[in-house]
């Protein structure tokens, strides 16, 4: 009976092979609304002033609390192990051309 138990409390998940790659993202817009927090995930390269979405995740409100707490500990954590994350100080909206030279042809 125990180990019939143990077995309704486990979950098996997979991770498909594309999604295991990840998605490289330098920018995150988050948005919500009375039912839900919508966090778009946003790549944006030097010197193009366009740039898309690349991942949106549509969370609960209580759920976007528990990714914030999860955050958190995991920011604490890492910061214990190897010391804190610098902030460097950002201008309100990131710098299009990443400080870097005009690509030329």
């Amino acid at each position: 009976m125990a180990d019939s138990k143990k077995n309704q409390n486990q979950l098996n998940i997979e991770l498909p092979e594309e999604v295991a790659e990840g998605v490289y993202s330098n920018l995150a817009i988050i948005s919500h609304s009375h039912t839900e927090f919508v966090l778009d995930f946003i790549r944006i390269m030097p010197n193009v002033p366009k740039a898309k979405v690349k991942s949106r995740i549509v969370l609960t409100p209580p759920h976007a609390k528990r990714l914030m707490r999860a955050l958190m500990d995991n920011v604490k954590k890492f910061e214990n192990q190897f010391g804190p994350i610098n902030e460097p100080e950002q201008p309100p909206f990131p710098p299009m051309n990443f400080n870097t030279p005009k690509a030329q042809a």
